[in-house]
């Protein structure tokens, strides 16, 4: 039997924000637990690689990241005499630290073919709650504040809201990666402004100007990288391949995978039957599954799967067409009657390679406002604090619709 480890304070060097402490035993022997070491093999981004070769960064990464950022909040909050006891502080650290552990493998992919009755959050939970029995009781506190349900708001606000620790690290932290520097926000400088106001996080108004710039950056980041069009073409494509395989193997079909993902293929997963064994096989389900899986399917007898697993795995992807207004249904029709015809398609099969949907982005919700903390104490809305007018344009949600089709 190896003996446990004596140092548990160990330093982690991070390419962003360089030396990264873990401040106590128990987050070490979180961070050590086989649930947190799969985000090693989780992709922060899922297919953005294919469009930033950059991209390649985890889950884990992330994480870590938001737990260095929440351990400088509390600093700052406490050098302003906002009292946050030990606990309350170790707490904060375990939420965000685990606050995605529940993403599955290529995040937002699987939970809109494969894992399709639970959110992602929702699994964070019973991870946090699994986590907890293991380590007897120890996560009570970060699971309240998780869950909003602490007496003290500011806490969970941190963890969950317009302006956390979570996008004050992924916005920075996918920048780097991607090589989009629009993105690049001062995570230094709102950490620096943040205060505590009726129970509520603020900024003060000396850094209005940074959260300016930090809804800008979101939104760019948005429309340049999280909803790239080759990327929003690429995801959709990984969602057609992981549908087409359940629908598979629900009639029956023998499609090759790995055992955890075989579970996930042939069963039907809800938020109600999400058992303790669907959440262990689920902590061994990885990109690396549905990678190797996927190749694997690229030699399949049938020709949508093998089709769609080939393009992917080659990036030959769809051809992609956005627009502000809905495309017509007889512009859609024109295209799957096309195609169906070119290749030989059912009108069933033709849906996996002409299909259309939108999507949508809202830089700033005013329903949970960020609010600015004037010199004389009272708190204002950020959208009517800024003098910057295009801050007003960025509350509204902007849609985009897009049709993808094989190309010529």
């Amino acid at each position: 039997m190896a003996k446990p480890k004596k140092n548990k304070l160990k330093i982690l060097n991070d390419p962003i924000y360089g030396f990264v402490t873990i401040p106590n035993s128990l987050i070490f022997d979180i961070i050590e637990h086989r649930y947190f070491q799969r985000l090693r093999r989780v992709s922060q981004m899922g297919m953005s690689n294919l469009v930033y070769p950059g991209a390649n960064h985890t889950r884990f990464h992330h994480a870590i990241g938001c737990m260095h950022l929440m351990h400088k909040a509390i600093r700052v909050l406490r050098s302003k005499n906002v009292v946050i006891s030990d606990d309350e502080a170790k707490a904060l650290l375990i939420a965000i630290l685990l606050h995605d552990i529940g993403h599955g493998a290529f995040s937002h992919a699987l939970e809109h073919s494969i894992v399709s009755g639970i959110s992602h959050e929702e699994i964070s939970l019973k991870f946090m709650k699994k986590l907890n029995e293991e380590f007897n009781g120890k996560l009570d506190l970060a699971i309240q504040i998780f869950e909003g349900r602490y007496n003290r708001k500011f806490l969970n606000q941190l963890i969950s809201s317009q302006l956390d620790v979570d996008r004050l690290d992924y916005l920075k932290r996918d920048s780097f990666y991607t090589g989009v520097t629009e993105g690049d926000i001062s995570s230094d400088r709102l950490i620096a402004m943040m205060h505590v106001k009726n129970d509520e996080l603020v900024i003060e108004q000396k850094g209005i100007y940074s959260v300016e710039n930090f809804i800008i950056s979101r939104r760019l980041m948005y429309w340049q990288v999280y909803l790239h069009k080759t990327g929003l073409v690429a995801e959709n494509m990984l969602v057609k391949v992981l549908q087409r395989a359940k629908e598979l193997a629900k009639s029956g079909v023998e499609v090759p995978a790995t055992k955890a993902f075989k579970y996930f293929l042939n069963t039907e997963i809800s938020a109600e039957n999400f058992s303790e064994k669907t959440l262990e096989l689920f902590s061994t389900l990885d990109d690396y599954d549905v990678l190797a899986s996927i190749k694997q399917w690229m030699f399949s007898e049938d020709k949508v799967l093998s089709s769609l697993a080939t393009m992917l795995i080659n990036r030959k992807l769809l051809k992609i067409e956005m627009q502000d207004k809905p495309f017509s249904k007889e512009y859609i029709s024109k295209k799957e009657a096309k195609y169906s015809e070119k290749l030989a398609l059912s009108d069933s099969e033709i849906s996996y390679f002409v299909f259309n949907d939108f999507t949508s982005n809202q830089a700033y919700n005013t329903e949970k406002p960020i609010k600015i903390l004037s010199k004389k104490g009272k708190l204002k809305d950020i959208a009517s604090a800024s003098d910057q007018l295009n801050l007003q344009a960025l509350t509204k949600p902007v849609v985009k619709y897009f049709l993808c089709y094989p190309k010529k």
